[in-house]
């Protein structure tokens, strides 16, 4: 396989592109106070710097960040094949390239074989990608393999949930990274109020109980496939404690609290 170099799709337009900046912005939504933990996973907002960085950060600072990690996104965009992995190669960003753990992503294919390799689902997705300057700081040359995930059925994120476990029941550490944005454009209240029938779920280590709140609440939770994965996984690694670290809305930043959009950090150890 030739290894592939993704370079920034929303560097300039989610974060800076300079990487100067760029790390001082990301300096200021990483706090330095509070205790590191390790963890098996987290969930962590994918908006533009702005408006979610502070809540990413909040997650990110608190995170004993390990060598590898794996980064669960949903595809925004629609192209390419509904469960895509990158096996090879290196995400390039303003602070240098993040190699992809190649070993990894192999253990993973052959765990859950329905992963098939596809770059061009990543190629433009944004989700994933702001995450990488945030675990690039927090831990320099990091690892990890990217999946995006354009299937909300599930069975489908159960069975893959399952197989992450299984894949890393014998590996060292291994941080599951889930980015998603909570509810979309309803106003500050029903959001919050949705939001929070979400998230009480997620505290619960609950994945079935949160796809079927999403579904029956119709909550806007982009993400929530790669939740839902990474909550079966962590509750089959052995997590037993979940901790809502920051919760905001945009209109937080913006003001306007007519349209806005969810965002919570929550760390899974």
């Amino acid at each position: 396989m030739h290894t592939v170099t993704r370079v920034p799709a929303v560097a300039g337009r989610f974060y800076p592109k300079d990487p100067e900046l760029l790390r001082a912005e990301l300096e200021s939504y990483l706090p330095h106070s509070g205790k590191i933990t390790p963890a098996i996973g987290c969930v962590v907002p994918h908006a533009g710097y702005m408006y979610s960085g502070h809540v990413a950060g909040a997650v990110f600072a608190r995170l004993e960040i390990p060598q590898c990690c794996i980064v669960l996104c949903p595809n925004h965009t629609g192209r390419g094949h509904p469960l895509a992995i990158m096996s090879a190669g290196a995400w390039q960003t303003p602070l240098g390239a993040a190699e992809i753990d190649s070993q990894l992503a192999a253990r993973l294919k052959q765990s859950f074989p329905p992963l098939t390799e596809d770059a061009e689902a990543h190629r433009t997705e944004h989700a994933a990608e702001v995450e990488i300057p945030f675990l690039q700081t927090r831990r320099p040359g990091f690892t990890f393999v990217p999946i995006a995930l354009g299937t909300g059925r599930l069975e489908i994120l159960e069975a893959l949930g399952e197989a992450l476990a299984q894949a890393l029941a014998d590996s060292g550490p291994v941080l599951l990274v889930a980015s998603s944005d909570m509810n979309h454009y309803e106003n500050d209240a029903i959001t919050r109020a949705k939001d929070q029938k979400a998230i009480e779920r997620m505290l619960a280590l609950d994945a079935k109980g949160l796809y079927e709140v999403v579904m029956t609440e119709k909550i806007s939770m982009c993400g929530f496939g790669p939740a839902v994965a990474m909550l079966t996984a962590a509750k089959r690694l052995g997590a037993s404690q979940v901790d809502l670290v920051r919760y905001a809305t945009s209109g937080d930043v913006s003001g306007d609290r007519e349209m806005v959009v969810g965002y919570a950090g929550i760390v899974v150890r």
